[in-house]
């Protein structure tokens, strides 16, 4: 029982991203074991290639597909929310890294392939690794604040509403600059 807990916890698992299969990722060109969610389905709208790969490598038992439970939902709500990237998430987006989350708790190494900017940034939140296909990804992690275009008013990255409270534009988010660091020059 010992040896079988400790080859599971070093087994790597790739969980899918929509934009993996956008970008052309073969499921078939990698040894690991990958998973995705049902969502992944819904959005392939006008990506007619990516739900082949997608179709193939679920009948073929190349790819498992498995919602996550509401649980590791509500854990990734809460690390979007405290790095503001909650508002960027899709529902699937959430259910991706919700399914990695409860892979990592269950022992194994998960490896999320994704382009979206948001999704690295939360992964890497929650210490897991993701990989970038189609971009350079992320290279550090970022923390967002919200702001009025049209009247500059801040607000916090959890902010509930879209919408500013002074005059009704939609919000935009942007980085919060990390303060610059004084070079100490000696001498």
């Amino acid at each position: 029982m010992e040896e079988n807990l400790t080859e599971k916890s070093k087994k790597k698992v790739v969980v899918l991203d929509t934009s993996a299969f956008v970008a052309g990722f073969d499921p078939f060109s990698i040894s690991e074991e990958q998973y995705t969610v049902p969502m992944v389905k819904e959005e392939f709208i006008g990506s007619p290639m990516a739900w082949v790969r997608l179709k193939m490598a679920v009948e073929k038992g190349k790819l498992k597909v498995k919602a996550p439970d509401d649980f590791f939902i509500e854990k990734v709500k809460v690390s979007a929310s405290a790095v503001g990237d909650s508002f960027s998430l899709s529902e699937t987006d959430l259910q991706v890294l919700a399914l990695a989350l409860q892979l990592k708790t269950q022992g194994y190494v998960p490896l999320i392939a994704t382009d979206d900017y948001s999704m690295q940034n939360v992964a890497r939140h929650l210490g897991m690794d993701f990989a970038s296909l189609a971009t350079f990804g992320i290279r550090q992690p970022l923390k967002w604040m919200r702001y009025c275009p049209a009247c500059r008013k801040k607000y916090s990255a959890d902010y509930k509403s879209k919408i500013c409270q002074v005059c009704g534009t939609e919000l935009k988010r942007k980085p919060l600059k990390k303060p610059l660091q004084r070079i100490n020059r000696g001498g």
